[in-house]
């Protein structure tokens, strides 16, 4: 299977990734002519394109880590706002596709909102990526200033922090100090590669319940 890219079709080989030169007009409109409207994602910084189409793992992870992080606030009444697909936008300087944003400490400024605009609007606190095929960098999410991303790859999670103007590794999320995350998300994948996502994520809410 080969990779088609024109204004009217895209097709690129599931698990694959795709760099070409295009300017922001040209990202708007790949991005308006997806068939089903999130395949393949796409990203756009300074001049180039990217395209990727996810693998069935790669959604699979997200759902899990984005259950964790929803079954740690509930556990803590801690209100929130989630998003999945979204496609975060500055004009002429990035365009990016996380596979889940939330609003945690922010979630009161985007309650009940159809679209966020990113020049006004306050960025997610939280985005999560999964990292399957090299399509992603926590740098990526600096134009938006996002105070944490979490980038999970070869099931190893990792935490970055924006500090000032550039991201840090942390060992903790400034969300759930008290949280072993990494020792959180195992757990839940052993669970769940058993028993399914959805004992996985009982399971948790269970032992949080405790």
């Amino acid at each position: 299977m080969y990779a088609v890219v024109s204004a009217d079709r895209i097709s690129i080989p599931p698990g694959s990734v795709l760099r070409i030169p295009g300017s922001w007009q040209d990202f708007c409109q790949l991005r308006d002519n997806r068939d089903d409207g999130s395949i393949p994602r796409l990203r756009y910084h300074h001049g180039e394109i990217l395209l990727m189409s996810p693998l069935p793992r790669h959604g699979r992870e997200a759902n899990i880590i984005a259950d964790i992080v929803k079954a740690l606030l509930d556990n803590e009444d801690r209100n929130y706002e989630a998003f999945t697909p979204i496609t975060m936008e500055l004009s002429e300087v990035s365009g990016i596709e996380p596979d889940y944003c939330f609003y945690i400490d922010n979630w009161q400024a985007v309650v009940g909102k159809d679209r966020i605009d990113w020049k006004v609007d306050l960025p997610p606190d939280l985005a999560i990526e999964i990292d399957v095929t090299s399509f992603t960098s926590e740098l990526d999410f600096l134009p938006f200033n996002v105070p944490e991303v979490w980038i999970f790859k070869k099931y190893q999670l990792t935490i970055y922090q924006l500090v000032t103007d550039k991201y840090e590794v942390s060992e903790t999320s400034r969300y759930f100090p008290g949280v072993l995350l990494q020792q959180t998300i195992d757990d839940c994948f052993v669970i769940a590669k058993e028993k399914g996502t959805g004992a996985a994520i009982s399971e948790l809410r269970r032992f949080l319940s405790n």
